[in-house]
């Protein structure tokens, strides 16, 4: 196992810059989720740690030694694609020996990875079949398991669950959760599913446009974003952002804070409490309802024509087209700066 430092790592296509700069340190046997919009650049990310594509600048290291003339096979990182890439004339078992026996591993060797990895992962009994006769699940099981036997010092994954439908994807989740705390691996996860990454990670690196934008823990990115493009982008329904404009006179008294034009105010769904006018900071009327049945989903649109969502334990009793005011404890609200977008 080992660590991980990028320093300064830039990527060109041509005059293109597509990654700036980058500045981040992965401790050894963290799980580090890269997390952002399409085109962000996370995957590219990986692909240059794992030496599948030229760094134009700066350095990435593994442990102690920098790794940027290494070939890819020769870096001790092992990596999970979201297309399975098995060979569909072989075994599962063949599958996974593949990459050990090319290396000239020793048959007994070979023979205890495999099947320790078929261990961990509850594929025994798929052994013998071929990759036709699994179910998508387990195809990426297999995958993992092709990884796990090279031994590597840090795992690398690119979004190996969107090819799942949502149940399989909420079990293989559990299960690359629980392989990080039976392995103790560093472990790289990339994903634009900010639920993925804040149930596995210890710390989510936040990406746009090939920049980092914050990187913390899970808790710390949702409980105090370091700006707006990582506040809404964290947290499921996204936050709500508002101009002074948007939301009611009173908002200042309410939220102990002087809201001025230069500003941004951000409320979360889930924070939002329906109560009478005197005490709502926001107003809104209601347009539709999805009541998921644990809770429910209004949304709704102010008086400026912001659309905004509510999560609430119950729906409003109030129908289609009804005015509804919503307040918020003071320090739940978060404020930006309407300019730059960070935080105040």
């Amino acid at each position: 196992m080992a660590g991980l430092t990028l320093r300064d790592v830039r990527k060109s296509y041509g005059n293109t810059q597509v990654m700036h700069g980058v500045d981040l340190d992965i401790e050894d046997g963290e799980f580090v989720v890269f997390v952002g919009p399409s085109g962000c650049g996370k995957s590219t990310l990986l692909r240059m740690i794992a030496g599948l594509e030229e760094i134009s600048d700066g350095t990435v290291a593994i442990g102690d030694q920098v790794v940027n003339e290494v070939a890819a096979s020769k870096r001790g990182v092992a990596m999970v694609f979201q297309t399975y890439a098995l060979y569909p004339h072989m075994t599962v078992y063949k599958n996974m020996a593949f990459g050990l026996k090319q290396a000239k591993t020793d048959p007994a060797e070979i023979d205890r990875r495999v099947t320790a990895a078929a261990e961990i992962l509850q594929i025994n009994d798929y052994l013998d079949r071929s990759p036709r006769n699994l179910s998508g699940g387990q195809r990426q099981r297999v995958a993992i398991g092709r990884a796990i036997v090279r031994d590597p010092e840090v795992f690398l994954f690119d979004e190996p669950l969107s090819n799942l439908d949502a149940a399989l994807r909420v079990q293989t989740r559990l299960e690359i959760a629980r392989l990080h705390e039976r392995l103790g691996s560093t472990m790289i996860y990339v994903t634009h599913d900010q639920v993925e990454a804040m149930t596995l990670a210890d710390k989510i690196v936040v990406l746009r446009d090939g920049r980092i934008e914050q990187v913390g823990s899970p808790i710390e990115l949702y409980e105090r974003p370091g700006n707006a493009f990582v506040a809404q982008f964290i947290g499921s329904p996204k936050m709500n952002v508002f101009s002074s404009a948007d939301l009611n006179e009173t908002a200042s008294s309410l939220l102990s804070r002087e809201i001025t034009a230069g500003m941004q105010v951000g409320l979360r769904p889930e924070h939002l409490i329906p109560t009478d006018e005197a005490n709502a900071v926001v107003t809104g009327k209601m347009e539709l309802v999805e009541n998921l049945g644990e809770y429910a989903l209004v949304h709704l649109v102010t008086s400026t024509g912001v659309e905004f969502i509510a999560k609430t334990e119950k729906p409003p009793a109030g129908e289609k087209g009804s005015m509804i005011g919503f307040g918020i404890k003071s320090e739940l609200a978060h404020f930006f700066d309407l300019e730059s977008g960070l935080r105040i």
